[in-house]
């Protein structure tokens, strides 16, 4: 079920519809949460699409009448002064007005403080009725000016998935409903989980309203999740929301208590993949302290990790100056070690105790997105795990 489902077509209303109707109207909020931690990852605006849009004819005009709801509901959820992404829903049929939404788009947002690399684009179910070529198309124009795309159905073919690789792909409310006790939803869920993971494409599970689909959606994977179960219709961005459930017991290992890695974590200094290494050497000389750079793609996904002790001595020695500096800084690099924000930080010292070679370069933290968040220096781990 999609955010522009007719379910919402009447969206519930928020703290304002008490005073009066106008806000009855408006969008309401929705909180997307890490089912891990329990932190709000991303704010879901649930609006009905707008009436009168008409047939798209190649000419523009629905792209244009589209983007300028878009920012509206970026202004009403409060535009830059929220800080964290936003998720928007999007009519599919935009994608058959021609190709200039993408521009359109990304002057809309920025318009209201928004960079088009912190919103989620939410396409409509009715994304499933369209060509192929056209979807594909669509999704590459709109990631091509930083947007992230999203498939608002679990109905979308594994083929269009694989080959699109949106950001977001949602599960049903009624694929997520009573998962806990139907074998047969878990089993969609666990496929579609594994599907998704595969090509870097992130599950959302909607309608979550109980503590035990939690616990069931954990077991296959899926990261994320909206529903009644975290937070009332009129909540608000800013807002708690309610606890996680935490794991069993029996899951956990004793060494596993104590401090999360997140406590240790001290933020990154990251590079897109494209730099070269002279930016690197630069940003060592700079910071004498500086352990490491990460490097991260398109999605802020870490791709490699540059070891300051390591690199110096490939480009300070005969002739590396000459082969690195103005080259790709991603051929010094190794691969991240990574390691999920909801890690305790002893889990995350046996992660750094697995590569010999390499126990005392850094971890990279990231969240249920695969984003990088921070960087932990190991030997920060061993020096205060030791005074417990």
């Amino acid at each position: 079920m999609s955010t522009l489902h007719s379910a919402h077509a009447h969206p519930a209303p928020g703290p304002g519809a008490r005073h009066g109707s106008n806000r009855r109207r408006g969008p309401s909020f929705r909180p997307v949460v890490d089912l891990d931690s329990g932190a709000v990852v991303a704010v879901e605006v649930i609006a009905p699409v707008p009436e009168g849009l008409g047939r798209p004819d190649g000419s523009g005009r629905v792209a244009a009448l589209v983007t300028e709801w878009s920012s509206a509901l970026v202004r009403a959820v409060g535009g830059a002064d929220t800080p964290l992404p936003l998720v928007l829903p999007l009519p599919s049929v935009v994608l058959a007005d021609g190709p200039g939404l993408p521009a359109l788009a990304e002057s809309a947002m920025r318009r209201t403080g928004r960079r088009p690399r912190d919103v989620t684009l939410m396409f409509t179910p009715d994304l499933v009725d369209l060509p192929r070529d056209l979807v594909l198309a669509g999704v590459a124009g709109l990631r091509s000016v930083g947007f992230r795309c999203g498939f608002g159905t679990a109905m979308a073919r594994p083929d269009l998935v694989l080959e699109a690789t949106p950001f977001l792909i949602r599960l049903d409310p009624t694929l997520v409903s009573g998962i806990d006790a139907d074998q047969r939803h878990g089993g969609i869920v666990d496929g579609l989980s594994r599907i998704g993971r595969s090509s870097g494409v992130y599950a959302l599970a909607t309608g979550v309203a109980r503590s035990e689909e939690i616990v069931r959606l954990r077991e296959c994977g899926v990261r994320l999740g909206a529903g009644t179960f975290f937070a009332d219709p009129d909540w608000r961005p800013g807002e708690k929301v309610t606890p996680v459930p935490e794991p069993a017991a029996t899951a956990l290992d004793d060494a596993d208590t104590g401090p999360k890695v997140t406590e240790f974590m001290v933020p990154p200094l990251d590079f897109d993949s494209e730099s070269t290494g002279e930016h690197v050497l630069e940003a060592f000389t700079t910071d004498t302290a500086l352990n490491s750079v990460v490097l991260i793609d398109d999605r802020e996904r870490p791709t490699g990790v540059i070891d300051r002790t390591r690199f110096l001595l490939s480009v300070t020695g005969r002739y590396g100056h000459a082969l690195h500096a103005k080259r790709p800084a991603l051929r010094l690099a190794e691969p991240p070690r990574t390691v999920p924000a909801w890690m305790s930080a002893i889990a995350a010292l046996r992660v750094a105790g697995r590569d010999r070679e390499r126990v005392y370069d850094d971890l990279i933290v990231t969240n249920p997105y695969g984003q990088c968040l921070g960087v932990v220096h190991v030997s920060d781990l061993i020096q205060s795990l030791s005074r417990q």
